[in-house]
């Protein structure tokens, strides 16, 4: 077996990767931008549009931030009225999340784009090589440094 550093498929691995996420969140982005948004404010939207009534500490699970990096994109998000914050009613003290109809418009666009961009890629590759590529994927967050 090569070594990490000395195998060239890893450095090219890199670029791909690299270039394939540039052109996956390219029309997002545009769209974003547009919005005065950024990514952060996307990946907010996907997650509380896939998981309604989502509370504010599951969020910053998914995400892996902290409350402090998540706050100021939340409050742009609810103050452009795309997302909706209401009281549990399991417990006052939680947050729960909702897309407002508008927010769902905006995270549909968004994902739209993304879902076309993997098809066309999936299609082009193929079965086995898309089964490899979602193998890959699920095992990168858990390999550890």
């Amino acid at each position: 077996m090569v070594e990490p550093a000395q195998d060239p498929r890893l450095q090219q691995a890199i670029e791909q990767f690299f270039f394939a996420y540039r052109a996956f969140t390219a029309v997002p982005d545009r769209i974003l931008l547009e919005q005065g948004l950024g990514r952060v404010h996307h990946r907010i939207l996907y997650f509380v549009g896939r998981n309604p009534a989502l509370n504010i500490n599951e969020l910053l699970q998914i995400l892996g931030v902290s409350k402090q990096a998540l706050n100021a994109p939340l409050r742009k998000l609810t103050e452009l009225g795309l997302i909706e914050v209401e009281t549990a009613r399991h417990d006052r003290r939680v947050k729960q999340l909702r897309l407002s109809k508008t927010g769902a418009r905006l995270e549909a666009q968004l994902t739209e784009s993304q879902m076309q961009h993997l098809a066309r890629a999936f299609t082009q590759s193929g079965e086995k090589a898309v089964d490899g590529w979602v193998r890959i994927m699920q095992a990168l967050p858990t390999v550890s440094a």
